[in-house]
């Protein structure tokens, strides 16, 4: 009986398409959690939830970074926190694909990841101009080192 023979995959260093693909799963787990969490918190006092949390994890109340949390919290209704789950929710599931596809070291995924990747650059530079903050640039620069990466493996691999 013949054997099968085996498709040329995609032979990328996987190494690197790990890294990537775990950072990607990481992100998209996180974002499903503050999905969920949103929902759980809907038709609730966020306040007092925001209080609570703040006794229960023993930080003063009377620091500037908490009031800050507790004014943005005040601010949230119901409506703002469906699109909030909503938007976690989309992105989670962004993350988690391009996440999978790349631990499975699909062709796929790669260009899936430079293009959501890309899209979003537009974005943080936005961010960037209204508020410079060293968090914005690192993610900027991570995530740019991210798509010529993957531009260089999907370079190599056409050769």
């Amino acid at each position: 009986m013949p054997r099968k023979r085996k498709q040329p995959s995609h032979e990328s260093d996987g190494k690197g398409l790990r890294i990537i693909a775990v950072f990607k799963l990481i992100k998209g787990l996180l974002l499903l959690a503050v999905g969920i969490g949103a929902i759980r918190l809907l038709h609730r006092d966020l306040s007092e939830v925001a209080a609570n949390w703040i006794t229960a994890i023993r930080v003063d109340p009377d620091n500037r970074l908490i009031h800050g949390l507790i004014t943005k919290v005040g601010l949230m209704n119901d409506r703002k926190l469906e699109e909030l789950s909503i938007g976690s929710f989309f992105y989670a599931a962004l993350l988690l694909t391009e996440g999978v596809g790349l631990w499975m070291k699909k062709r796929w995924a790669e260009y899936f990841t430079i293009i959501v990747t890309c899209s979003l650059i537009p974005l943080e530079l936005y961010e960037i101009a209204k508020h410079v903050t060293v968090t914005r640039i690192v993610i900027l620069l991570v995530n740019a080192a991210i798509v010529w990466y993957l531009f260089i493996q999907l370079r190599k691999g056409r050769h």
